[in-house]
């Protein structure tokens, strides 16, 4: 019993060869949020802050960005935070980015139609993917800006005009969708969203069907 005590002290006592994640080891990477401002971009100024691989943090919006980013820059994480407002501090925020987030843009209002998201959103989309191609254009694009299906072609065609489009670096983010779809679907059938909902999802959309 004595013996078999000890070397479990010595066991534990020994030192681990075990891998532990060090923030040194992963390398410096800029993020920049346009559109940080709004009901989207602010929650994802926070998730962005809280993501261990992010060094940068940009935050970019015509008004009301210095606060979000003071807001966000009080997270004890490691990334760096800097507001960044109106025109004449677009290229400021996104000079450097490795990755670029655009949430900007209206949300889809009671009576709007697609035509009428996709008129007023095309043009800010248009300006902040030239401004990309300018100071960041090799940059990872995620678009977030509705209607996706038609922000990401256009994002696209100005990247082509300005001979820095990469078709593996421009991407159509629809998991806010795909996450509301999800809950609402699971509230209809209740089904436990957060327990192998994937699993349970036929079985909840046939209920709502059926």
């Amino acid at each position: 019993m004595r013996s078999s005590l000890l070397r479990s002290v010595k066991t534990l006592a020994r030192p681990t060869t075990a891998r532990a994640y060090s923030v040194d080891s992963v390398p410096n990477r800029k993020v920049a949020v346009l559109g940080a401002a709004g009901g989207i971009g602010q929650p994802l100024a926070l998730l962005m802050k809280l993501n261990p691989l992010v060094s940068k943090l940009a935050l970019y919006d015509i008004n009301n960005t210095p606060g979000v980013a003071a807001d966000v820059s009080h997270i004890n994480t490691r990334s760096e935070v800097t507001g960044y407002m109106g025109d004449d501090q677009l290229g400021q925020a996104l000079e450097g980015s490795d990755v670029v987030i655009i949430p900007a843009g209206v949300p889809r209002k009671p009576g709007m139609t697609r035509d009428d998201l996709f008129n007023i959103n095309a043009g800010i989309v248009k300006s902040l993917c030239t401004a990309i191609s300018k100071y960041c254009p090799h940059a990872i694009i995620n678009m977030i800006s509705n209607p996706v299906n038609s922000t990401v072609p256009i994002a696209a065609e100005v990247f082509k005009k300005a001979g820095t489009y990469d078709e593996k670096k421009l991407f159509g983010v629809t998991t806010l969708d795909v996450v509301r779809a999800k809950t609402f679907y699971a509230g209809k059938g209740n089904v436990n969203v957060a327990e192998e909902w994937e699993c349970n999802y036929y079985n909840a959309l046939s209920r709502l069907i059926g």
